[in-house]
């Protein structure tokens, strides 16, 4: 697994997300998502450290790769207002884009690819204003997976509701134990159909 901090939250206890599809799927997981990792992030210490997402992917002998990312560019590029620039960098309405260049890259490697889709979160706190240009985001995401091969879109948000505060750890974003638990099951049903 690699991606950002929704992916790496509860990691150190393995509640985290892919722990749980992992233990569910009976597989071996590893998950090198890191909180605050950006796909823009290009800085040297930024790629060394895992911030950048594409710099966390290494070829292995991976069956899935599941895949999250680009709410830290939104965040940190434009503050989550008038991002339309941001989000055609990541991936433009023809589904061009650095975020499509890294999943072909990916791909190339003969992996199956899983993108998790962003969930509305119980509270917005710095996203605030961002979630349409989250919704955005994967909309074309899941276009782009439509008609690639190898790469599936699984939108995170049929797994929790935004109005049961005991999906999200208490800052109201990222998921807690529960939350990351009905995620995580719900990634590995899907897989498993």
């Amino acid at each position: 697994a690699i991606g950002d901090s929704i992916l790496a939250w509860h990691k150190w206890t393995g509640r985290d997300i892919p722990s749980v599809m992992g233990a569910l799927l009976g597989a071996r997981v590893e998950n090198d998502a890191v909180a605050g990792a950006r796909f823009s992030n290009t800085s040297g210490f930024g790629r060394a450290a895992g911030f950048d997402v594409r710099a966390q992917f290494r070829p292995g002998p991976w069956d899935i790769v599941l895949i999250n990312g680009g709410a830290n560019d939104l965040l940190s590029d434009c503050r989550c207002r008038a991002c339309d620039a941001v989000l055609d960098a990541l991936i433009a309405p023809d589904l061009g884009g650095e975020v499509a260049t890294f999943l072909a890259e990916v791909l190339a490697s003969r992996v199956e690819v899983i993108w998790m889709g962003f969930y509305a979160s119980a509270r917005s706190g710095l996203f605030s204003g961002g979630r349409r240009f989250l919704m955005l985001y994967d909309a074309r995401l899941a276009r782009l997976a439509a008609q690639t091969p190898g790469l599936t879109f699984l939108d995170s948000e049929a797994a929790v509701d935004r109005r049961d505060r005991s999906h999200f750890a208490i800052d109201g974003i990222h998921p807690s134990p529960t939350g990351a638990q009905r995620i995580g099951t719900y990634l590995a049903q899907s897989v498993g159909r």
